[in-house]
């Protein structure tokens, strides 16, 4: 195993089978109740969750979010996962693909795209990797391994500082993530990994080009324990730890997002756990909501569970609409069902 294929490793292991969870930070949905309908006047078979997103038509708002890759469990867990959102017409994103330019004979662990030939899917890079060699070759080979509909650049600058030998070079990233939306050919989306995207910053990534956000806020998944966890000195599991509930909470990135920019395509992930908290997110604005820790546990135990698990977030979609008379998810957008809790 290389160095890189070793670390996915000990994040998968470390996500499935330790305490790495926010422990005092929440995603911030608990702050916010849905106030619910007697009378919806609307019919539960008349609910629709479907919704367009990048051009392609999707039967629900969820997003299997970015996970893994570069290992044979990896490629067990996003085949999986490939199928189940062919099966159930879900949007996926791979985990990030820097070992399959490194060593290109781990590129299948990613490719899935014959596996879901009708969903959408998302290439994965980590924008600081534009920092360090990788330009517009880079780029459009990972998103020719999975003949993906948009890239990934995923920013990760806590993450880094803690990981052993990170890679914390991130002095004009901005104008090399310009230079690149410029000449890639798919969408871009910028994401956190679990600590946020404020409003600020999502005015300089669409200033440079970026088509879509997806705020990966704090309060599910905290990298900064993960690895602490895998730290190889005391300064930097003791770094980990202190940092482990830094971030904005999902909640509050999807409300200043919005609120300054009513149009953008809106990915609301980090620490989503189920079909409410992917109502109160749409409620709050985002188009999509996007699932990584429960899709992980799924996946690693069956296709089966993972089709379980979209059945019970579709049914705890539709129940909320049905209990708040929202036939559709604009009209859940537009309502005025979800409150804040005083």
């Amino acid at each position: 195993m290389t160095n890189t294929q070793t670390r996915k490793a000990d994040h998968l292991r470390i996500c499935l089978e330790d305490d790495v969870q926010f422990r005092n930070l929440t995603n911030g949905l608990d702050k916010y109740r849905f106030e619910h309908s007697c009378l919806p006047e609307i019919n539960l078979s008349e609910v629709d969750l479907n919704i367009k997103f990048l051009d392609k038509t999707l039967n629900a708002p969820i997003l299997i979010s970015s996970m893994t890759g570069g290992t044979e469990q990896a490629k067990m867990i996003n085949s999986r996962l490939a199928v189940a959102a062919q099966k159930h017409g879900l949007a996926m994103g791979v985990g990030s693909q820097r070992i399959a330019v490194e060593n290109p004979d781990v590129a299948h662990t990613f490719d899935v795209r014959s596996l879901a030939p009708d969903a959408i899917l998302f290439a994965n890079l980590g924008a600081v990797q534009l920092n360090y060699t990788y330009g517009i070759e880079q780029c459009l080979r990972v998103v020719d391994i999975l003949k993906a509909d948009a890239l990934i650049l995923h920013l990760n600058p806590l993450q880094e500082c803690i990981q052993p030998n990170g890679d914390t070079k991130f002095k004009g990233l901005l104008a090399k993530i310009k230079q690149l939306c410029q000449q890639i050919n798919v969408p871009v989306i910028a994401k956190e990994v679990g600590n946020g995207i404020s409003a600020t910053m999502t005015t300089k990534l669409i200033e440079a080009g970026v088509n879509v956000i997806d705020v990966a806020g704090a309060g599910g998944t905290s990298w900064a324990k993960v690895e602490s966890e895998r730290a190889e000195t005391n300064l930097q599991r003791r770094l980990g730890k202190t940092f482990a509930d830094w971030g904005i909470s999902t909640a509050d990135c999807i409300v200043q997002i919005r609120q300054q920019y009513p149009d953008l395509p809106l990915i609301a992930s980090g620490g989503l756990r189920d079909g409410m908290e992917v109502a109160k997110a749409i409620a709050l604005g985002a188009d999509l909501a996007g699932l990584a820790f429960p899709f992980l546990q799924a996946a690693s135990e069956s296709e089966s569970a993972i089709d379980e698990l979209i059945e019970l977030l579709i049914a705890e979609i539709k129940t909320v609409m049905f209990c708040t008379g929202n036939v559709n998810l604009s009209q859940l957008k537009r309502s005025s069902s979800l409150l804040k809790v005083k």
